[in-house]
């Protein structure tokens, strides 16, 4: 399985949209400015694979995901390799077509990022419909640390399993 082939094809197109909204910093600290500016960064390396975005994770970073645990992808998943191995279990089952950050702000090592989505499960061929999302991020050393995602698994439960 070619990981960063499945990461470009699942998150990229989406994620290339982040950058492009007008989610600015305003009046931070030091810390919480740098805390912010590394999970912008992660955020643009998704869009670039798995050499852009390992030098922004810890080796000890946490993914975790919310949500209906009959999902493949949601849960725990610790550690680098476990993380881009999950992502490609991600992209086999979401293709993101939307993705709009509407806030984010930093306090310290801990980012918050909220938005909507939306996007297709390829298990059933459903559109999910738009839904919101949350992420809390830690930066430790200028490296991820946590990544805690939380989105609306009752809208995307319902299109993974084509009960629309």
């Amino acid at each position: 399985m070619n990981r960063r082939r499945l990461m470009k094809t699942s998150i990229g197109a989406a994620l290339a949209l982040i950058l492009a909204q007008q989610v600015g910093a305003q009046d931070m600290d030091e810390t919480s400015q740098a805390s912010f500016d590394t999970v912008m960064a992660f955020m643009a390396a998704m869009n670039e694979g798995v050499d852009a975005m390992s030098p922004l994770m810890a080796d000890d970073m946490v993914w975790h995901n919310e949500g209906d645990t009959t999902l493949p992808w949601i849960g725990e998943t610790k550690g680098k390799d476990a993380i881009f191995e999950f992502l490609g279990v991600f992209g086999a089952n979401v293709q993101t077509t939307k993705w709009e950050n509407t806030d984010a702000f930093a306090s310290g090592d801990t980012v918050a990022v909220f938005g909507v989505m939306d996007g297709i499960t390829p298990h059933s061929g459903q559109e999910i419909g738009t839904f919101s999302f949350a992420l809390r991020a830690k930066v430790r050393n200028g490296q991820i640390v946590l990544w805690h995602w939380f989105e609306d698994s009752f809208a995307v439960s319902q299109a993974y399993h084509g009960r629309s």
